[in-house]
């Protein structure tokens, strides 16, 4: 972070809108970026990054600059959507004893099909959420299982499995929509 937004930062956890403004012109673009991977209606986006933002500000003195701030928002926007949906009953499958299964151990997100980033995400976006919010924070957020284990409040187990189902779904998917685009 540079000099200046240090000072902007500084300014903000003083309570200066001015800065709160600038600081928020700043980060605004990149967080609705990543509302709406996982908000579909952009009003909604735009109202949960806001809310997103406005938690952020009363946590300033909980930022220890551990990480980049940029981060450290990103980890709160990531975590007001989460809510938001877990607010529309989003639900995720409890992994017991009972329903265990075996973790795909193929660590390999190769197709046989050469796909846009765009296309990829369309696809992903298209997935059921239980699946759709694991492969966003695993793949794009790049986030850990442990992590995601947090952020979604599933155990660790859950989010493998997730994955798994997800990656298996997100190929079957790709290959069923983009068999044409198939390189022989």
């Amino acid at each position: 972070m540079s000099q200046q937004h240090l000072g902007i930062l500084k300014k903000c956890m003083q309570g200066n809108r001015k800065a709160q403004m600038k600081l928020y012109d700043l980060y605004a673009d990149a967080m609705y970026v990543v509302t709406c991977r996982y908000i579909s209606n952009r009003e909604d986006a735009k109202d949960v990054m806001q809310e997103a933002f406005l938690k952020a500000f009363t946590r300033l003195s909980q930022y220890k600059g551990e990480v980049t701030f940029g981060a450290w928002l990103k980890r709160i926007v990531i975590n007001q959507c989460i809510d938001t949906l877990k607010k529309r009953s989003l639900v995720y499958e409890e992994m017991n004893d009972q329903t265990m299964t075996i973790i795909d151990d193929d660590d390999s997100w190769e197709v046989t099909i050469e796909l846009t980033k765009q296309e990829i995400l369309q696809v992903i976006e298209n997935l059921p959420n239980k699946y759709k919010y694991v492969l966003q924070l695993y793949l794009i957020e790049g986030y850990d299982h442990q992590e995601i284990s947090e952020i979604l409040e599933i155990p660790v187990r859950t989010s493998r499995t997730q994955l798994m189902r997800g990656k298996t779904k997100l190929k079957k998917t790709i290959h069923d929509l983009f068999k044409h685009k198939i390189s022989l």
